[in-house]
């Protein structure tokens, strides 16, 4: 087992309802509603939503987190309620009831946000580039030119 993880952040489906997890990943977005709060997590693979109380003593610690902050978190999966469901990510049926977490990297405010679609000019892309190769297009055309490059070199193999 790794010591930052038990699962990637797109493995976890129905099946895995009551088990006990750890995630690694960013924090990409959050959203407070009140006695909630919803965080979804990303990694390399995809994103995972996770829910804390504000019973829970970790609350206001992770409310106060900067987006893009590294965070282990280890909880429990359940089920989300049909109305919640979202089909627009793998694990879009379960969500993760955060029990504690572990903060591994800080991050301070963004110059520009990286779960945006927002286009942002050349130079600004180019100074923060560290950051725009996280954007979810950039990444995806990474991960793809890299399938590319594989399948192109194994068929030269062959």
């Amino acid at each position: 087992m790794n010591k930052y993880r038990t699962h990637k952040c797109n493995e976890l489906r129905k099946e895995d309802v009551d088990k006990k997890i750890s995630l690694s990943g960013w924090i990409n977005k959050k959203r407070d509603h009140g006695n909630l709060l919803f965080i979804d997590l990303r990694d390399n693979y995809g994103i995972t939503q996770c829910i804390i109380d504000k019973d829970n003593k970790y609350f206001s610690e992770l409310e106060k987190m900067q987006l893009e902050t590294v965070i282990k978190v280890e909880g429990k999966v359940v089920n989300r309620s049909k109305e919640t469901i979202n089909s627009e990510i793998d694990t879009g049926e379960i969500e993760v009831v955060i029990e504690k977490h572990e903060i591994l990297g800080t991050c301070k405010e963004l110059p520009m946000p990286v779960f945006s679609d927002q286009e942002y000019a050349e130079e600004i892309r180019l100074k923060y580039r560290f950051l725009d190769l996280r954007r979810k297009k950039i990444h995806e055309n990474i991960i793809l030119r890299s399938k590319v490059i594989s399948y192109i070199r194994n068929e030269m193999t062959k």
